[in-house]
């Protein structure tokens, strides 16, 4: 099989059984991926014009210099990491998803300029010297904070802080986001099924060591560590509902984001497994949690 058709093999039929790390799983999880690419250019978004109070409700929010910072930071990581990659299918959908990561830059660059939102200097972007650490770092954190983000997005919708103009302009990045962390499980099982027999320990070992990583990372997070501007920001995915202008408890903002995280990965193959962990221990958070007296 030649390289281009390979990179074009068809996803396996519906009615196809699919084991996780054999090359019908490749396919599904690198077809859904490149076939649900939405070509949408950053240069031709209209942000809709805002009324002032609704502009400076957004503008307020402690959250722009680290997203874009993290974009631009997972955008070289995936890239760095298909750098690596031999497999033609594999590589050109982990390029396509580094072109993704880029690309959410590029979004929230263009709205803060459109926005007037004044951001600090970025930092310097520095090539990883373990691509894959890199990509699992990124891979793992998506999947967290895509889980509250889903949440968050759709409080900012239902509340009103979000304009409609301006949710429907962020929604293909909130696909994207699903879409992007679906791949990174489906790698992950496939990987550690296919990859030699020597490197397995090694690759556990590393992601023992990503999620400890992440874990202490949060953790100084939460006790707001450092300046306090750094702190309101690092804090938004746990407080972002204050943010928004309304109380919601955490057992209630674990429920909304477990709900929302279904609803966005429902629509793909139900043969790809899903992010499992997150989700996990908000269930089981929510079994020792205090029963809500509001809907």
């Amino acid at each position: 099989m030649s390289v281009m058709e390979k990179i074009e093999a068809p996803a396996p039929g519906p009615q196809e059984t699919v084991r996780l790390g054999s090359e019908a799983h490749l396919r599904l999880m690198c077809r859904q991926l490149l076939d649900t690419h939405d070509p949408y250019q950053p240069a031709l978004i209209e942000w809709p014009e805002l009324e002032e109070e609704t502009r400076q409700r957004i503008v307020s929010l402690p959250i722009w210099d680290m997203a874009v910072q993290t974009e631009g930071r997972t955008g070289l990581f995936v890239k760095t990491f298909g750098e690596t990659i031999k497999d033609p299918l594999l590589k050109a959908t982990i390029d396509m998803d580094a072109f993704e990561e880029a690309r959410h830059k590029v979004v929230l660059a263009d709205m803060v300029k459109a926005y007037g939102i004044e951001l600090e200097p970025e930092p310097d972007y520095i090539k990883p010297r373990d691509a894959e650490w890199a990509f699992m770092r990124s891979g793992y954190s998506e999947c967290i904070d895509s889980f509250f983000g889903f949440g968050l997005f759709k409080i900012a919708k239902d509340t009103g802080f979000f304009p409609k103009a301006l949710i429907d302009t962020f929604e293909p990045v909130m696909r994207e986001e699903g879409r992007h962390i679906l791949f990174f499980v489906n790698w992950v099982a496939w990987w550690r099924r296919t990859m030699p027999w020597w490197r397995r320990p090694f690759f556990e070992a590393k992601v023992l060591a990503v999620w400890l990583f992440l874990i202490l990372e949060r953790i100084d997070m939460a006790k707001g560590m450092g300046d306090n501007s750094k702190a309101q920001e690092n804090n938004f995915t746990l407080n972002g509902s204050k943010e928004l202008g309304v109380e919601v408890s955490f057992p209630e903002l674990a429920r909304i984001c477990l709900s929302e995280n279904d609803r966005r990965l429902a629509p793909y193959d139900k043969r790809l497994i899903r992010p499992k962990f997150v989700p996990a221990m908000m269930r089981l958070a929510l079994r020792f949690a205090p029963k809500s007296k509001t809907a």
